[in-house]
Formats: C-alpha cells, sequence, structure tokens
C-alpha cells in the first residue's frame, strides 16, 4: 500500500490511521448489523482521515489508493511456510475480511493462490474478525471442530479473537507487531511466517 500512499498524498503518514478507521469502520459494522465489504468500507474510512487531516483529495485518487489492497505482494517467507505446512499434511484456509472478489485478486496477484485449499472470507457470515462467528463459521465450513483449527496472523486482535472463541492460534510477530496486554498470548509466537510453520509442524504435526 506505501507507494500508492506516497503517490497521492506524498507520504505514508496516513497508512497507519487510515487501517486503524478501517478497522472501527469495521467494528461498527459489525455491532450495529449493517454489514458493507471490506474494500467499500476502506474507501470511506480513506476519505475520512484524509477529510480529518485537511487534504484534499478527489474520490478517485481514494478509490485507487485502496484498490491496492488487490496488489499486495507477499513476504518471501510465506511460499516455503506454506508449501512446507501442505508438505505434512496440514490443510491451509484462509479466513479474511476482505470479500471474495478482493479475496481472488489478491490471491492471484500476490501467485499464492495454488497453496492454499481452501479460501474463506467473512463475507457470508456478515461480521467481521474478531467477532467469534467469523472464526466458528470457518471451522465449520472446513468441516472440523473450532479446537481444531488454528489460525495465524501478525494482528493481536485477530489472534485474541480466535482463542476467544476457541481455536489455536499463532502470532507472526513481524516488525511493529506486537501482543497487548489486553491480548491473548498464543502457544506460538515466531519472528516470521516459517518460524511459526515450524512450530505448527513440531507441536501440532
Amino acid at each position: 500500500m506505501q507507494p500508492r500512499f506516497e503517490a497521492v498524498f506524498g507520504s505514508t503518514d496516513l497508512l497507519v490511521p487510515w487501517f486503524g478507521q478501517l478497522l472501527r469502520h469495521s467494528l461498527v459494522a459489525t455491532l450495529t448489523d449493517r454489514y458493507e465489504p471490506f474494500d467499500v468500507l476502506g474507501v470511506d474510512a480513506l476519505g475520512l482521515v484524509a477529510l480529518k487531516a485537511g487534504i484534499d483529495v478527489s474520490d478517485a485518487e481514494v478509490v485507487h489508493v485502496v484498490d491496492g489492497m488487490r496488489h499486495l505482494a507477499p513476504y518471501p517467507d510465506v511460499r516455503p511456510a506454506l508449501a512446507g505446512l501442505r508438505d505434512h499434511g496440514f490443510r491451509v484456509a484462509t479466513l479474511t475480511n476482505s470479500p471474495p472478489h478482493l479475496l481472488a485478486d489478491q490471491l492471484a496477484n500476490a501467485d499464492v493462490a495454488d497453496l492454499f485449499d481452501m479460501t474463506m472470507s467473512i463475507d457470508p457470515v456478515r461480521k467481521f474478525k474478531p467477532h467469534p462467528d467469523t472464526y466458528r463459521s470457518g471451522a465449520e465450513r472446513l468441516g472440523i471442530d473450532i479446537n481444531e483449527m488454528r489460525l495465524v496472523a501478525a494482528h493481536d486482535w485477530d489472534v485474541t479473537g480466535a482463542i476467544r472463541a476457541g481455536a489455536a492460534a499463532a502470532f507472526v510477530a513481524r516488525p511493529g507487531m506486537v501482543l497487548s496486554q489486553a491480548s491473548e498470548t498464543p502457544d506460538i509466537v515466531g519472528p516470521d511466517l516459517e518460524a511459526v510453520a515450524a512450530a505448527i509442524i513440531d507441536i501440532d504435526g
């Protein structure tokens, strides 16, 4: 997302506030039962943070920046980590706040679609993570009990949501990503996805 923020706004200063506002939008949508797709909320969230910052930006520019979610490059550890999990017999699935059309583009553009046995969005549930129903629905679609599922994420709120819903979890502690004191602490924490995958294979394999 950084190149698009820099191209439109001249810096990435609004990137973190935008994502925070997007999560607040998704929280309000879930709590008030007024679901809208994540990318739609993303456009509104960016327009709002730009307005708060006193930045004049066109609707087309906002849409262009948010459309960057379709073109996110994977970290270099993603492919070997996921391939390793599958080689050890694990089923690998997505469970994302992105709607199906956005998810399909994200996986295709990142060239990792072939590494997933199933791609799941919260869209059918019409509630955003970390609502418990999203994780339970994921387990149901996989045909397993919730305690047989392990969510892997680099966001403490996602890990916390999964654990409180009854799933196991693993936290990818990428630079700048930490578990808060209010978060649940999973039994697996690693600096990157390869380290986390190795721990999963050791514990769950």
